[in-house]
């Protein structure tokens, strides 16, 4: 048989072995989509213990927001834990984080897990909780609010630019990166900041149930493990799921109702486009297809606006 047709014969079989597994990803990205109409997002179908993990720094999230929301709402989730791995972020966006969980805990019980770490503004969406159990190893604390802004002009000076302005008033647009901040717009950043400072401190007093004082010796920027936090009255127990569980039990949940993921996952098209593209190339078809991995390709923007709360680890 002449060389160029079985050559044909070969590029046909592959192509057909290609578009059986177009077929399968299909029928697969259809019964997902039929199970999650069927039952429902996160399972709501059915009683449940809502879990949701906020980790990295903290913004303003809107699709962080709706997925609280929506715990809030569902008539089938029981209880909610908030697992918290988070340096801080921004205070606003910490805010907007916290109103959202004193809201959910208005309904229904709601623990703060703290892991790893839930400093500044994690600590802060942490108090939200109707109680903080944290391990014996993790960080939290860091009480406190910053603002942060670059000082370039040595730069400009040494490679000879300067830049000349003209404003309205002596504050508008301080503190500039392009000189000295005046004594003047020091202090307007310095009362905002403490403006900041006293709402954090007296939400810590109010929702963790301390004397401001007492507060105010903790607030001071220090880092606390677990069992010294439990000592400071941060947190209220060194723990895990067994003691979630039985403080969910205390408040009248169901032990044996099972702890869903409320977490984001990844858009089903992308996710199935990656998939098959894997799949595509361990079977050898990779010469029809060259699609990569979408997975990763566009990383979250990240904005960070405003006033922080966030734990810094220092540099010499």
């Amino acid at each position: 048989m002449d060389s160029s047709i079985i050559a044909d014969r070969r590029r046909l079989r592959r192509k057909l072995g290609f578009w059986r597994i177009v077929a399968v990803a299909l029928i697969v990205a259809l019964g997902f989509a039929f199970y999650r109409f069927a039952v429902g997002e996160a399972g709501t179908a059915s009683p449940q213990i809502a879990h949701v993990t906020i980790s990295g720094l903290i913004v303003d999230d809107d699709e962080l927001l709706e997925r609280l929301k929506k715990v809030e709402t569902s008539d089938q989730v029981k209880a909610a834990v908030i697992s918290i791995s988070s340096p801080g972020g921004t205070t606003y966006g910490g805010e907007k984080i916290f109103k959202a969980i004193r809201a959910i805990s208005a309904k229904k019980p709601v623990v703060s897990d703290v892991r790893t770490l839930a400093a500044s503004a994690g600590y802060m969406v942490a108090t939200a909780g109707d109680t903080i159990i944290a391990g014996d190893s993790s960080i939290t604390g860091s009480i406190g609010v910053i603002f942060q802004y670059p000082q370039i002009q040595p730069l400009l000076d040494k490679i000879g630019v300067s830049l000349q302005e003209i404003k309205s008033s002596p504050l508008k647009a301080e503190p500039s990166p392009f000189h000295e901040a005046s004594e003047e717009a020091k202090a307007m950043i310095r009362n905002m900041v403490i403006d900041s400072y006293n709402w954090f401190v007296d939400l810590v007093a109010d929702r963790r149930k301390l004397p401001r004082e007492e507060v105010l010796k903790l607030a001071d920027g220090t880092i606390y493990t677990g069992r010294q936090a439990l000592q400071a009255k941060l947190v209220d127990t060194i723990g895990g799921e067994a003691e979630i569980r039985a403080y969910l039990k205390s408040r009248g949940v169901d032990v044996d109702l099972p702890m869903v993921d409320w977490d984001k996952k990844s858009n089903t098209p992308f996710l199935l486009a990656g998939a098959v593209s894997r799949l595509v190339t361990i079977l050898g078809y990779d010469d029809l297809v060259r699609g990569q991995d979408i997975n990763g390709i566009l990383p979250p923007k990240l904005l960070l606006d405003g006033l922080l709360s966030v734990w810094q680890v220092g540099r010499d």
